[in-house]
């Protein structure tokens, strides 16, 4: 017997909890993203644990991954420059974490913060 044919499919289920931690995590790691906010986000959902502070997810009819992002960004930076940053570092964060690939990943810059720094 060959190794392919020992091989057994199985399910891989994932926390979404742990969807939220990479999302969350990855969208912070971009320069220039001060922080995740909840302030544009629904009423509900502001209720929700902190994992998810500022993260939307859901899976659409087929299953695929659709997310939501509100940051706010530092002055001075480029918003659609860090818009596609964040896209781009969800997406890739997603498929090498859980092998996940998203449909779409919108990303909603809510407000502009000052870096302390300056000031």
């Amino acid at each position: 017997m060959t190794k392919s044919t020992l091989q057994k499919k199985g399910k891989v289920e994932i926390d979404r909890d742990i969807l939220l931690s990479i999302i969350n995590l990855a969208a912070k790691e971009i320069n220039g993203v001060e922080s995740l906010t909840n302030a544009e986000m629904p009423f509900i959902r502001k209720l929700a644990k902190k994992k998810s502070e500022g993260v939307n997810i859901k899976f659409d009819l087929n299953g695929v991954l659709n997310v939501d992002v509100y940051i706010r960004v530092y002055i001075g930076y480029s918003v659609p420059d860090i818009a596609y940053r964040v896209q781009e570092n969800i997406k890739n964060s997603l498929n090498s974490m859980v092998g996940i690939k998203p449909g779409k990943i919108n990303v909603h810059v809510c407000g502009v913060a000052v870096d302390e720094a300056i000031k």
